[in-house]
């Protein structure tokens, strides 16, 4: 369901039945991790070598202070599955989940904060840029941003009632969120405004691809994964976007570039894809 490389070398992926896996040779051997939990893990994040989180369902969230080798549950008032979490600081954090929830740490996640979304939709991505700076999407086109922490969260106008399932900013004004049938919104005045950038379908297709994940490499280059697994790039800042063809035969969920020159992608079965990208 989810994966994160640190460096080339170092990544984590999660999964189903409190599944977490550990890479120290950039995938060619994945080592499992007692989680101590059996719950579906969604989303897993480190902030250097060591610090990292693991969110999943009925209300899990999991430390490490090890590198993944060790992990402890924290404690939370809510049994909403967590999809989604971004961290700025060893302390400032955030994960987003069902019922529109948003929890809010200062403490590296001993002590969490519900923050008021004014919403019910399920959040599935979230993405702060900075303590400030951030941006949730989930069901039914909801789009939120804050810029003052999460204390207040303004609802954005998308065109759509789709779902969105994941957002990514390369700056404070430049990003995307990507959703069912082909969604992809680009925003290029911080939010203001979303534009809408959907797939077209061909000819050949009979049913628009849902698009579960998208990263920059930099500000020009971006990559979506998706079901079928499906993958999408583009070179020109998000403007258009070219089929890849299919790099697996089941629906990627996670996605991570190190650096811009590989990245990683996983999804069902257990499958784990490296991408090297050529100049």
């Amino acid at each position: 369901m989810g994966l994160y490389f640190h460096t080339p070398q170092l990544g984590w992926a999660v999964g189903s039945s409190g599944t977490i896996l550990k890479t120290v040779d950039g995938g060619k051997k994945w080592r499992k991790a007692v989680s101590g939990t059996t719950a579906s893990l969604s989303a897993v994040f480190f902030l250097d070598e060591k610090r990292g989180w693991v969110v999943g369902a009925n209300g899990t969230i999991l430390r490490s202070q090890d590198g993944g080798n060790t992990w402890h549950q924290l404690t939370v008032d809510s049994q909403v599955p967590f999809y989604g979490l971004s961290f700025v600081s060893p302390g400032v954090g955030w994960v987003v989940g069902g019922n529109g929830t948003i929890l809010h740490t200062k403490d590296g996640g001993t002590h969490w904060v519900d923050q008021a979304s004014k919403t019910s939709a399920a959040l599935y991505g979230v993405q702060f840029l900075t303590a400030q700076h951030g941006t949730a999407v989930g069901a039914v086109g909801t789009v939120l941003m804050t810029d003052d922490g999460g204390i207040i969260w303004i609802p954005q106008e998308t065109q759509g009632a789709v779902t969105l399932f994941d957002v990514y900013f390369t700056d404070v004004s430049t990003g995307w969120a990507v959703g069912n049938a082909g969604a992809i919104f680009q925003t290029t005045n911080g939010g203001g405004q979303w534009i809408d950038r959907t797939l077209p379908c061909a000819r050949t297709c009979t049913k628009l691809t849902d698009l579960l994940r998208v990263r920059f490499t930099d500000p020009q280059t971006g990559w979506i994964v998706g079901e079928r697994g499906m993958v999408y790039r583009t070179i020109d800042s998000g403007f258009t976007w070219t089929e890849q063809g299919a790099i697996a035969k089941v629906s990627l969920f996670g996605l991570s570039f190190p650096d811009g020159t590989q990245g990683w992608a996983s999804g069902e079965n257990g499958t784990i894809v490296r991408m090297t990208i050529g100049r």
